[in-house]
């Protein structure tokens, strides 16, 4: 049986794909580290949703695994775009931002509009929608600084950031179908 540990980390780094150890802080651990986090958020919704939005959320979870991935590369230029998923196809490209777009697009589509500020919360699937969301921004702010320091596409920024507009809209469709109502917030300043 192999193990799962091999204390080769034991004194604060590890290994990227292709064998150069780095501290564990780096920035590129970091930002896979918060990949990673954020695709246990997606199984833990994907956990609370319906059939239909679980085969989504499945699809977005294999993207996410392999940009993490590939991020954590020294093979090749180690760019996501590197990464190649099941089929052979490249980690990422329009098609895919298109997709969350449509489907950002379909779910506002359903859901009353709104005319302010929501709070997280209702259902317990779009409470944990909202932790996605929170999350995904994160992952979007840590790639920023990744980005000062090495090339980082722009179709992946685009894809972080549409994935956290889906998050948003997903989270208040999880509401109205569940019959729960926005927890509104208005404002007013004097």
């Amino acid at each position: 049986m192999m193990k799962l540990y091999t204390r080769l980390g034991d004194d604060g780094t590890t290994s990227l794909y292709g064998g150069k150890r780095v501290m564990k802080d780096d920035i590129r651990i970091e930002v896979s580290g918060e990949i990673d986090e954020l695709n246990a958020h997606i199984g833990l919704l994907a956990a609370e949703s319906d059939a239909e939005v679980s085969r989504f959320l499945a699809e977005i979870q294999a993207r996410l695994f392999i940009i993490g991935s590939s991020l954590s590369s020294t093979v090749g230029n180690r760019t996501w775009r590197v990464g190649k998923d099941v089929q052979g196809e490249g980690c990422l490209g329009c098609d895919e931002i298109a997709r969350l777009e449509h489907e950002t697009d379909r779910l506002q589509s359903i859901v009353p509009a709104l005319d302010t500020f929501v709070l997280p919360g209702g259902s317990i699937a779009a409470a944990q929608a909202h932790v996605c969301r929170t999350v995904c921004r994160r992952v979007e702010r840590r790639l920023v600084t990744l980005s000062r320091e090495e090339h980082i596409d722009s179709l992946l920024m685009q894809f972080v950031n549409r994935l956290s507009d889906y998050f948003f809209s997903l989270a208040l469709y999880l509401n109205f179908i569940e019959g729960c109502d926005e927890k509104k917030l208005y404002i007013t300043c004097k």
